[in-house]
């Protein structure tokens, strides 16, 4: 059980990055796939800003830091713990998928809420510090997917919308 705990504090987010790209690579409609794109760089841009924010108001010592007694399962930085990042990069990925894979998504739910119970598991995380990385994620994720449906309604309006003609000088004779 400690080595599977160990791997999925480690590893899972990578996995679950692997299954978002080729769930990327394999849709079948392109401008689904740049959409999904721009959705997930929009995603990962907002969840990187959250997490410098979160960062600088909140500072809590991780759990072996905070008691010298507690040995985490694997080597960790010293560093402060909130919010959880790698909880933070699998909540964007697990909340984008759901809207595109609702399958996948679920199951990425599944590994994202795996990965912040072996962070603490594994001592190198408090509890505080995982629901803040998945609730800043699934935010970036729903903003970003806000920030698309408003490129999306601001594009289809540009489109519907006449353009104005512009006035043409008359071609007809002059008068003096």
């Amino acid at each position: 059980m400690h080595t599977l705990t160990v791997w999925v504090a480690q590893y899972l987010l990578w996995l679950m990055a692997a299954g978002y790209l080729l769930v990327w690579l394999f849709e079948e409609d392109r401008r689904g796939r740049v959409q999904f794109a721009v959705q997930t760089v929009v995603g990962v841009v907002l969840a990187v800003g959250l997490l410098y924010i979160a960062k600088s108001v909140h500072h809590d010592p991780r759990p072996f830091v905070q008691n010298p007694r507690i040995t985490p399962w694997f080597h960790h930085g010293a560093d402060d713990g909130f919010p959880s990042d790698h909880s933070l990069g699998a909540a964007v990925l697990a909340t984008l998928m759901i809207w595109r894979h609702r399958i996948v998504g679920a199951a990425m739910v599944v590994g994202a809420l795996l990965i912040g119970w072996a962070r603490v598991a594994a001592h190198v995380h408090h509890a505080q510090d995982v629901i803040a990385g998945l609730l800043l994620g699934a935010l970036a994720a729903v903003l970003a997917h806000a920030v698309l449906a408003l490129i999306r309604m601001w594009r289809r309006r540009d489109r519907s919308e006449p353009k104005p003609s512009v006035a043409r000088p008359e071609t007809g004779s002059m008068q003096s």
